[in-house]
């Protein structure tokens, strides 16, 4: 048996792959990967805090230190981070929300996203400063 001829197409009609990246950067898929990225972040801060939260059962003297190292202006600035992460990732899963259960929702999913960036946006603006003034002032 012989290998298929595989019929020749002229330039014209093949498809052209653009070049690049895979990712296009549209805002559903900007939406997408920072979902999922702050759904990480959140889940290892989550089992961080129940891992030194149950410190204070094996020894309340390393509890005391761990707790010590979070008042530290390092852990301050990260804090801001995850503040940041949790209202993006709650803002963000209100926008999924809406483009799965509205009618209109897909329609409208690339205006969501902004007005989730901007909610997101006014929130750290209001968190920020203030708890960094916090952070900063001990």
């Amino acid at each position: 048996m012989s290998a298929p001829v595989a019929e020749a197409q002229p330039a014209a009609t093949k498809k052209r792959r653009p070049g690049g990246t895979l990712y296009r950067g549209a805002e559903g898929m900007w939406s997408w990967v920072l979902h999922r990225i702050t759904g990480v972040a959140i889940f290892f801060f989550l089992l961080v805090h129940v891992l030194d939260t149950a410190l204070i059962r094996v020894s309340p003297e390393a509890y005391n230190a761990v707790i010590g190292a979070y008042k530290t202006p390092i852990m301050g600035i990260g804090e801001v981070g995850l503040v940041g992460a949790i209202a993006f990732h709650a803002l963000n899963g209100l926008r999924i929300i809406l483009v799965d259960y509205w009618s209109k929702g897909t329609k409208y999913q690339r205006t969501m996203f902004w007005i989730v960036i901007a909610l997101w946006v006014v929130v750290m603006l209001g968190f920020t400063p203030r708890h960094l003034i916090n952070v900063f002032s001990h």
